[in-house]
């Protein structure tokens, strides 16, 4: 971690109430592991479609279903690609001449507020879509306070 963002939470941890975890997860952010070149398969969305619902886009053409493994824990949405224990190579290919398609094996994993619920995932003409649904809880929700 850089100094510069050791002063910069310093500075804001004491102004805030209940933002330690945010905190912590930019911390982590500006740790050696971050700097790594982030993979940039699939290319992906991310797409506010309401005022609080959300896409997240994966282009995946040549997947299917049981290519694609769809996980969430600990705030982390995990999108990978899954190897078929069936799945063999065949040696001449069915008569493919040039392949120029491959099929490569991923992973992305996208960080998910305490606050938004995954509503569900679906993959259609080669994009898979995960919906998310920011919910505000009532005490987080604009009201009038009456003065007394």
């Amino acid at each position: 971690m850089t100094n510069k963002s050791i002063s910069i939470f310093n500075q804001l941890r004491p102004v805030t109430i209940g933002y330690d975890n945010v905190f912590d997860h930019f911390e982590k952010m500006f740790e050696d592991d971050f700097r790594m070149s982030v993979p940039n398969f699939p290319p992906y969305n991310i797409v506010k479609t309401g005022k609080h619902t959300y896409d997240v886009e994966l282009a995946l053409a040549g997947y299917s279903k049981k290519d694609i493994d769809v996980s969430f824990e600990d705030s982390i949405l995990n999108i990978k690609s899954i190897k078929d224990k069936d799945e063999k190579e065949v040696e001449d290919n069915d008569g493919v001449l040039h392949k120029g398609i491959a099929k490569r094996f991923f992973s992305k994993s996208f960080t998910i507020s305490d606050d938004v619920e995954i509503k569900g995932a679906e993959l259609k003409d080669g994009l898979l879509k995960v919906s998310l649904e920011r919910i505000i809880p009532e005490h987080k929700k604009a009201r009038s306070i009456e003065v007394k």
